[in-house]
């Protein structure tokens, strides 16, 4: 091992910045007394092979430590080891032993010999450590590429763990492709085919595998590096390689109209233990002024450097806490981003609460930022389950959710719908378990929700009586019919459209195996279902909303449908306690087309009376009913059978879409498929 000298040179830009003839490192530490660049030959090295100390006289302004070293290029090996005090009653925990990684490195090292645990004991940690990566972001040939800036009303979310994606054994990607980056680009047709137009992944910046506490860390969350893809989702040797096929995967997406959205700690008052607001570990201390410009230097550089979409903000409300954990009126950061120049027309979604108790939905700080709409999802299973009380619940959420959002005179599209998202039960699970099943955690299924609006249809699990199966599918035709005809920005959940199982676990954070995995075997076993979705997005993909010559509110939405409520009488709605159904009308925005349904979440057939024929439509089609089996269950507008009766029987749990057209001859409609 050699000691170095090494040149000073810039604070900016932090991290391992490549310039003529070497590198300029840049890292900022208020409290150090003394840091060390670490260089390394090989990520198996267990000993630095130099050694270059920073003085505080000599490379240190303000906070920024910084130094220039020539003739390193791309690839190179490095980390720090920081003195300072240990007072962990000021949060303050030095420990110049310990290898510590670049919060802005843009690669990640990880040794074959790594052990999470030894950072929590005494002793050098130079051979166990992960360790950052030069890396030259500006090598790479984008061939024209940009990001897709896709409306909201044109889209249709998917949100996918791309490990899980591609890993399991049926998926028909080759070995070493499987989970990873390239083995979802395989897939590209199968996601262009069921009509969604963007992927919302699940964290794919570095994170640590090992850190959870029973088994694996297979969600992602609690990620070391903000700026660097998580290294095991590439297919190809060298920390280097993953920066390539990100960007390889999220170029071929976008070559076929897909974007990409990714998945984005406190001190408690005594300084010695840190907050957890987010349930799962950590949680920024998003308001402090250096964690604010990481945030946001991290989402810039995944915008301009790997041209992803937009960002999806676990737990979004803890970013508007105080460090001392305390919600501020007027998030700074919330606000840095919202402004930023650069991140103009990036899709900001928000998961506006935090497992502290704070709930914003509706009320989530900022004027560019979607919000996934929870109460939408409650509201949708308690109806479709059958219970009282839900009726007028279920309307305004078809509506999307005036109540919440009307008065930001926002457009539609503000709320984001979904019935299941990868915490919680798979929509399998949701019509096939009353209850939680999660003892594959290693938790005597304590973790996970409780409350959960479910219902097994009359057995707990898989069974193999058909009357019991026959109802789960018409619940999810339901679920999935709800989801993604309702006014709003419809999300599916990775394998809702093929029944995928995680055998009653709501909490899967831990299990990287078939629990999690997409089961590919399941898309010809339940290929109605398949069917059923594919179908949904294109109809939703015909709304003359799509062609709107500006994105309108949700107000104005609502104003030029003319929605008119029933029940299985026209005009007559029962928005009673014990009512169990609902029928509406309602006309597309340039009054080409008219849609009747009638939703029957009741235990017995009800016969719903039907608009009568104007002078002007061509009557009634029948294009959706769930009740019935594929391929009667939905049919291509053109292709669905009259209704030509003044009166239609909705089956037990089930939901039926009449449509006529309002003009006398109509060539694209007939164009379509």
């Amino acid at each position: 091992m050699s000691v170095l000298t090494a040149e000073l040179r810039q604070t900016a830009p932090l991290g391992a910045a490549l310039t003529n003839g070497g590198v300029n490192f840049s890292v900022f530490s208020k409290h150090a007394t003394r840091i060390e660049l670490l260089l390394f030959n090989d990520a198996r090295d267990t000993r630095p092979a130099s050694v270059i100390p920073l003085d505080a006289r000599q490379h240190r302004t303000y906070h920024y430590w910084h130094t220039f070293v020539p003739n390193l290029a791309p690839g190179q090996i490095y980390g720090y080891r920081a003195d300072g005090p240990f007072a962990p009653e000021r949060g303050q925990r030095f420990d110049r032993e310990k290898v510590l990684l670049d919060p802005y490195g843009l690669a990640v090292s990880v040794p074959p010999t790594y052990d999470r645990d030894a950072a929590k004991r005494p002793g050098d940690t130079a051979a166990t450590a992960m360790k950052s990566v030069v890396a030259d972001p500006s090598r790479y040939d984008w061939e024209g590429d940009v990001p897709l800036r896709r409306p909201y009303v044109e889209t249709v979310i998917y949100e996918l763990h791309v490990r899980g994606f591609t890993r399991h054994p049926s998926s028909g990607v080759a070995a070493h492709k499987r989970g990873t980056y390239v083995g979802l680009i395989e897939k590209i047709p199968y996601l262009k085919d069921l009509g969604v137009t963007a992927l919302e992944l699940l964290p794919v910046f570095q994170y640590d595998p090992f850190d959870a506490p029973t088994r694996v860390n297979y969600w992602g969350y609690q990620p070391i590096s903000f700026f660097a893809p998580h290294h095991a989702y590439c297919s190809r040797p060298g920390p280097l390689a993953v920066l390539d096929e990100f960007r390889d995967m999220v170029k071929a997406l976008h070559r076929a109209g897909i974007e990409v959205i990714l998945f984005y700690y406190i001190l408690e008052p005594d300084k010695s233990r840190y907050a957890d607001y987010t349930g799962c570990g950590n949680t920024l201390n998003a308001n402090q002024p250096i964690v604010r410009r990481m945030i946001q230097d991290s989402l810039r550089y995944w915008v301009t450097q790997m041209h992803v979409d937009g960002f999806r903000f676990d737990l979004a409300s803890i970013l508007s806490r105080d460090e001392d954990g305390h919600p501020l009126p007027n998030p700074p950061v919330l606000w840095d981003i919202e402004s930023d120049p650069l991140l103009a027309g990036t899709k900001l979604i928000a998961e506006a609460w935090d497992a502290a108790g704070l709930y914003q939905v509706g009320s989530f700080i900022g004027d560019a930022w979607q919000e996934w709409n929870g109460r939408a999802r409650d509201d949708i299973r308690r109806f479709v389950k059958g219970e009282d009380h839900t009726v007028s619940g279920l309307a305004t959420r078809l509506l999307g959710s005036p109540d919440i959002y009307g008065h930001k005179e926002r457009e539609a599209e503000h709320s984001i719908n979904f019935v299941t998202c990868h915490d919680g039960f798979t929509m399998n699970d949701l019509v096939s378990y009353n209850g939680k099943h999660n003892e594959a955690n290693g938790d005597n299924n304590t973790d996970g929700a409780n409350d959960n609006n479910s219902w097994n249809c009359g057995a707990e699990g898989p069974t193999d009586d058909p009357d019991i199966e026959a109802l789960r599918n018409r619940q999810v035709k339901n679920f999935l019919t709800l989801n993604l005809l309702a006014a709003g920005t419809p999300m599916l959940l990775m394998g809702d459209e093929v029944r995928r199982t995680q055998h009653g676990n709501n909490n899967a954070y831990c299990q990287d195996n078939e629990i999690s995995w997409f089961d590919w075997t399941l898309l010809e076993r339940h290929a109605d279902i398949h069917r059923f979705v594919k179908l949904l997005t294109a109809f939703r993909q015909r709304r003359d909303v799509v062609t709107a010559e500006r994105p309108l509110t949700l107000n104005e939405l609502l104003d030029r449908a003319r929605i008119e409520w029933h029940g299985v009488k026209l005009n007559q709605p029962d928005w009673g306690e014990h009512s169990h159904a609902l029928a509406f009308t309602f006309a597309s925005l340039k009054a080409r087309y008219q849609i009747h349904g009638m939703l029957n979440a009741y235990w017995n057939p009800l016969t719903f009376e039907v608009p009568p024929p104007q002078s002007s439509d061509r009557g009634w089609r029948r294009v959706i009913d769930t009740a019935l089996t594929t391929p009667d269950d939905f049919t291509p507008w053109d292709a669905a059978p009259r209704v030509t009766s003044a009166s239609y029987v909705v089956q037990p749990r089930s939901m039926a879409l009449l449509i006529r057209s309002l003009e006398q001859r109509n060539p694209a409609l007939r164009a379509r498929p």
